[in-house]
């Protein structure tokens, strides 16, 4: 039993550090529930991504809270809310549309790319849980799990590396939501 506990626990920080430092490291973040007809300003833009992450990133970390449990349900449980959490995320963020800046549709394809590998990656995570039967199959599935969210860490750190560029880097660093998730104020 220790050893399944700690195996889970370390599955939790694997699940919201490298989302959440990719997330911060971009120093953006973001939500809107609305589609966006017309672009966004570069801030306005920023904003509305920092709000998202951190609406996701919150609600990642609280379903990370139910893998410490050690349990089968637990594990199905929270991974049922991290998709359900991703695929909020993944439709503000779709909805948000390109920033109106000299890179916005750069911008928007790189996040694209991101929401569809995220979207995938917490499939597999929810399949996997999903999948689980008994202490040996949850060990396993804690390992597979672990992985795939590595995968997907690094895939939003280098999604929000590519938004770093001109307009958009000031207005992630500057942007009043931004910065709050930054922690600054």
């Amino acid at each position: 039993m220790p050893f399944r506990l700690n195996s889970m626990r370390k599955t939790l920080a694997l699940l919201v550090v490298p989302l959440a430092a990719a997330a911060l490291a971009g120093g953006c973040g973001g939500s809107s529930s609305d589609t966006t007809t017309e672009a966004l300003s570069a801030t306005d833009w920023a904003n509305s991504l920092c709000t998202s992450i951190s609406t996701w990133s919150s609600s990642v970390q609280s379903a990370g809270q139910g893998l410490t449990s050690g349990d089968v349900g637990s594990l199905q449980s929270a991974t049922s809310d991290l998709k359900e959490a991703t695929t909020t995320f993944v439709d503000e963020v779709k909805a948000l549309g390109p920033p109106n800046t000299e890179n916005g549709q750069q911008a928007k394809e790189s996040l694209n790319t991101l929401t569809d590998s995220l979207s995938s990656g917490v499939d597999k995570i929810k399949q996997t849980a999903d999948g689980v039967s008994g202490a040996g199959g949850l060990l396993a599935a804690v390992s597979s799990i672990g992985t795939t969210v590595q995968k997907m860490g690094t895939e939003a750190q280098t999604a929000f590396n590519n938004l770093q560029t001109g307009e958009l880097k000031d207005a992630l660093n500057n942007a009043p939501e931004c910065k709050k998730l930054q922690g600054r104020s």
